[in-house]
């Protein structure tokens, strides 16, 4: 798998990480034991970059302890998401505690109360418990606000969602973040599985083999992956086989200009 650096951050990522959102969300004693084989089955495949966020119910709990001893072989962002500067403080500081007293990328969640957050990122970041501060949003309305927060040149790093259906980050928000040398986290490569209902047939994928891409997903990550302004992509999954699926994505060659057009026509067929 390659790995990239992650803009201004000074983090050096695997170009395909991992997702927390809902899959991590659970509480019984099986479903833990299968968020700890999936873990097991990323850093396996070379996949040690982690996404979660205070948001996602049990996720950060859950993170943190499938990790155990192996925090230090791995790179967590998670995310601030209150309109309360106090409450932020608390969550902050709760995720700090999940993670081993450090995370790498700490992001406002969805822009709530920015400017207040990032004051106080900034705080824990001059005393070393956070490596970068980053912000996110997953909705085309708010971008011209994450423009905002991206000119302020106090972030290192943006996480949008992008693939074949959501693509309004091309018009402004990543050749801004090329410009200004953010890194670019994706989420949401399938669409929130609108691109998953449906898969092409084997015919289909045929031309993409030479691409080492066997598979519907893999397509979909080569295709964000090949955007040299996206520097690390973060599907979810709850099944340990299809994380080593995912991470295979993540290595050269990549997709040209008529690759990456031909994926986006077949997933605007699927829907």
């Amino acid at each position: 798998m390659e790995i990239r650096a992650l803009g201004k951050s000074g983090l050096n990522v695997p170009v395909v990480g991992m997702g927390t959102w809902q899959t991590f969300d659970v509480r019984s004693q099986a479903a833990e034991k299968n968020s700890r084989n999936v873990v097991d089955q990323a850093l396996k495949a070379g996949a040690n970059f982690f996404d979660s966020s205070p948001m996602y119910g049990e996720a950060e709990r859950v993170l943190g302890t499938t990790l155990e001893r192996r925090r230090n072989a791995v790179l967590i962002a998670t995310k601030v998401w209150t309109s309360s500067t106090q409450e932020g403080r608390v969550q902050i500081n709760r995720s700090l505690d999940l993670f081993g007293g450090h995370v790498e990328l700490f992001q406002i969640h969805n822009l709530v109360n920015w400017r207040d957050h990032l004051d106080t990122l900034e705080s824990l970041k001059q005393k070393g418990k956070i490596a970068a501060i980053g912000a996110t949003h997953y909705q085309a309305s708010a971008f011209g606000e994450l423009k905002t927060v991206m000119k302020t040149g106090r972030i290192a790093a943006i996480q949008i969602p992008y693939n074949p259906l959501e693509r309004d980050v091309e018009k402004e928000t990543l050749p801004l973040a090329a410009d200004l040398g953010l890194g670019v986290v994706v989420m949401r490569p399938c669409c929130q599985g609108r691109l998953a209902r449906r898969v092409p047939s084997e015919s289909e994928l045929k031309p993409l083999t030479e691409f080492g891409v066997n598979t519907w997903p893999q397509a979909l990550l080569k295709w964000i992956l090949s955007d040299p302004r996206c520097h690390v992509a973060i599907p979810a999954t709850s099944k340990p086989e299809r994380m080593t699926e995912n991470a295979a994505a993540g290595s050269p060659p990549w997709f040209g200009p008529e690759e990456r057009t031909y994926v986006a026509k077949l997933a605007t067929s699927l829907v």
